[in-house]
Parts: C-alpha cells; structure tokens; sequence
C-alpha cells in the first residue's frame, strides 16, 4: 500500500502545482481588476482584494468603441465558426465515410493548412482585400476566420465521425431513410459533443486574432476586440487596474462558454480519441 501511495501522491503533486501555476496568471488578472489602485501599486503585494471595487471596470466600459469592439468581435467570431462548422460538417463526412481518389491528399493539405502559420498570409490578404476596395470591412476578416479555423475543425470532426459505427447508418438505411436522413436524424445528434469541442477550438482562435485585423481594419468602426485591448494598454498607460479589467472582458466570454460547455466538450474530446 505504501508503493501505491507513493506511485499516485507524485502525479497528483505533480498535477496540482501545474494547475496552481497555469490558474495563477488568470486570478491575479482578474484580483488585479478588482483592487483600489493603492493596493495595487503597493510594494507589499495584495493577494486578495479586501476591498473590491468596481471603478476599473466602469473605467473600460467608458472607454470610446468599447461596445462597437465587442459587437464586430462576436460577430465576426460567430459567423466563422457557424460558417466552419457547417462546412466541416459536409466534409468530414465525405472524408471519414467514403472512398474517393485523392482522399489521403485532401487530408494531408488540411495538415499542412493547419501546421502553417497564418501570419505569412498577412501581406498577400491585404493586396486581395485592397484590390477588392473592401478595407475596413468586417467581410474579409469573417472569411479570413473563417478559413483559418477550417482546417482543425475538418480534421477534428473526421475523427467524430469516424468513431460513430457505421451500422447504425447502415440500420437507418435499411429501415427506409436516405442517406441524408440518416445523416440528420442518426449521426448528427451522435455528434452533438465533438461539434462543442470544435466550436470551443474555434471560437478561441477566431475571438484571439490580432495580425490580420490590425493590417486591414484602421478605422475605429471595423475593429475588434483584441486591436481594442493594445490601444487601450496605450491610452491608459500605468493605469494597471483599467488595463487588467479591459483584459478580464476581453476574457471573460470565453471563460463563460468553455466553463458552460465543459462536460460536452470533455465527452467529445473521449470521443474523438476512440478511433481515427
């Protein structure tokens, strides 16, 4: 028993100080928001906020375009990920279900896709979306999202699929559906998990963006979130409270969705992991 102790206390301890370490930098963000300034310009460091205040909040709400930034954020963010998972939807289907030639070369583009980095896309983006005269539209950055999210979510939701049985289908088919109606009514509730997980995935990639924004959107209406947090860090300057309350919304809906969809997203993250 004693070796039993010892072989679970290390990993537990192990996984108890990384998790203290990963959580720390969010709740100090968050402690941080909420403190009067003299505690925290404070040389003695105040671990938790005795006296909270909501003054750097009110702070970041007054700010000019705080609500125009998050309106163009979540409509952007949203509009990607419905329009990548619908997508993603259809084609991992196709990829995971039927054989067809050039279905291993498809895969290994996604791959690649998604390996590479975004960044080196930025000056070709903007000589496109210049030509088209659509700067400081919220189009292009939709479809940028859009197909830099694509990728993971085809990839990610091919292993869902995959792992659903195909006689279950075959068992619908047989009963009279089509193969439409046996994708609707069988395998797509089956799939209620995986599509969480991706649009989690998603939803995180597009919400976080900063270089193709900051290149093709220079006008205050067109911006988003993300552009909204550096210009505010500029504008307030040591204003630390101000800064880290402006941090915590910017963070704020994702922790919201991923702590909303954390079971379902735990399930579909086993899922996945039974077959690829």
């Amino acid at each position: 028993m004693r070796r039993s102790f010892i072989g679970r206390f290390w990993p537990n301890a192990t996984a108890l100080v990384l998790f203290v370490l990963f959580l720390f930098p969010v709740y100090w963000m968050f402690a941080t928001s909420l403190k009067p300034t003299g505690d925290i310009i404070s040389e003695d460091p105040v671990w938790f906020p005795m006296d909270p205040t909501f003054e750097h909040y009110r702070t970041a709400f007054d700010a000019d375009n705080f609500w125009n930034f998050w309106k163009n954020s979540l409509t952007v963010t949203l509009l990607a990920v419905g329009i990548s998972l619908l997508i993603a939807l259809l084609a991992s289907f196709a990829i995971a279900r039927m054989r067809f030639r050039g279905r291993t070369g498809i895969i290994l583009v996604f791959m690649f896709a998604q390996m590479a980095p975004w960044e080196v896309m930025v000056i070709s983006v903007y000589m496109l979306v210049r030509d088209a005269d659509m700067l400081n539209s919220l189009v292009p950055l939709t479809l940028f999202y859009t197909v830099m999210v694509l990728p993971l979510t085809i990839l990610t939701l091919r292993t869902y699929v995959a792992a659903v049985p195909k006689e279950l289908e075959e068992a619908a088919m047989v009963d009279g559906a089509s193969r439409t109606q046996a994708f609707r009514k069988v395998i797509f509730p089956l799939l209620a998990p995986g599509l969480m997980a991706t649009s989690l995935f998603g939803f995180i990639t597009a919400w976080n963006e900063f270089p193709m924004v900051l290149v093709l959107n220079k006008e205050a209406e067109a911006q988003t979130l993300p552009l909204w947090l550096s210009q505010f860090q500029t504008q307030f300057g040591d204003d630390w409270g101000a800064t880290m309350a402006a941090a915590s919304l910017f963070a704020l809906p994702i922790l919201v969705l991923f702590l909303y969809l954390q079971r379902k997203v735990t399930a579909g993250l086993t899922a996945g992991a039974v077959k690829g």
